[in-house]
């Protein structure tokens, strides 16, 4: 492996309460987004909101993009769009209700006629979605989260020990509050798509996490003389050049589809380019600290 940085020799866990601090600010931003949205204040897509979902069966190929681009200086506003190429088709998805529905479809239809008088359409289906339904959703969607959270935290304490799992958990969860959060306050909408990005970021955050949690276990069991904050910082020195590759190459990736990937999945790889250094920030400034906390003393090393 390539090791970017020679012998590094960095204290992490003596400035762990500086990280407590800026990851309670963190998780703050993150409770008082979930409050917003159980409230139904929020910028909520229709999945969660409601609303009303129009789909186009196209004679020939449409770019999505030009689409976007009609609706958009129409006046059209709070819309999402989607396509399936092999059929020709664009599904449009608006905050609008059945009742607001009539002038809009017509309004739709008038400007993609406009803009496309040599390729005819009709409207396939219309499907609402109520409020009841996009509040079941958000419901089923904050038990995904606590379950995946909750399967970590007997994964990681089977694997290891019941203090890791906590701290791998407490990290994991903390990176979902923390995306969550800032995409609350810059008024990004929260709909499916974030809900998928935050259970990969939970996955990648244990990635990240089970492998300094790997190399601190084998070193505590080696230097049984050695005092357990000096093992656990070095330990995560050792792993240092690795963590920063693997982050950098998850980094760059999501980079691409943020910048190239298109207008749906937008969210999705900004969430992720978040994820990423929440997660590997994370896995060595909170997971890593609270196991020191919870078991300083060299006993809990021993089996």
């Amino acid at each position: 492996m390539i090791e970017l940085i020679k012998n590094p020799n960095i204290d992490f866990l003596g400035k762990r309460y500086i990280a407590f601090v800026l990851s309670g600010i963190l998780s703050i931003f993150g409770i008082i987004a979930i409050v917003q949205i159980a409230k139904g204040h929020a910028n909520l897509g229709i999945d969660f909101a409601g609303g009303t979902a129009i789909q186009l069966k196209f004679e020939k190929s449409v770019a999505l993009h030009a689409v976007r681009i009609a609706l958009e200086n129409g006046g059209i506003k709070d819309f999402d769009l989607q396509d399936l190429p092999t059929e020709n088709k664009i599904l449009i998805r608006m905050k609008k209700s059945e009742e607001e529905l009539g002038h809009v479809a017509e309004a739709i239809t008038d400007m993609l006629s406009q803009k496309f008088p040599d390729n005819k359409y009709v409207i396939d289906s219309t499907t609402v979605i109520g409020p009841k339904v996009g509040g079941r959703l958000r419901a089923d969607a904050a038990k995904a989260i606590a379950v995946a959270v909750l399967g970590l935290l007997i994964y990681v304490a089977f694997r290891f020990q019941v203090r890791f799992g906590v701290g791998a958990t407490i990290a994991t969860f903390h990176d979902v509050l923390a995306v969550l959060g800032v995409f609350y306050i810059i008024g990004k909408e929260i709909n499916l798509i974030l809900v998928t990005a935050l259970l990969t970021i939970a996955g990648y955050s244990l990635t990240d996490t089970v492998v300094v949690f790997d190399r601190i276990r084998e070193n505590l069991k080696l230097r049984q003389r050695e005092d357990v904050k000096e093992v656990m910082n070095s330990s995560i020195n050792e792993v240092l050049s690795r963590t920063i590759i693997t982050s950098t190459t998850v980094f760059l990736t999501s980079l691409s589809l943020f910048f190239f990937g298109g207008e749906v999945i937008h969210d999705f790889s900004l969430a992720m380019i978040m994820g990423v250094i929440v997660g590997t920030y994370s896995s060595i400034f909170v997971a890593s600290p609270i196991v020191l906390l919870w078991g300083g003393k060299r006993p809990f090393a021993r089996k």
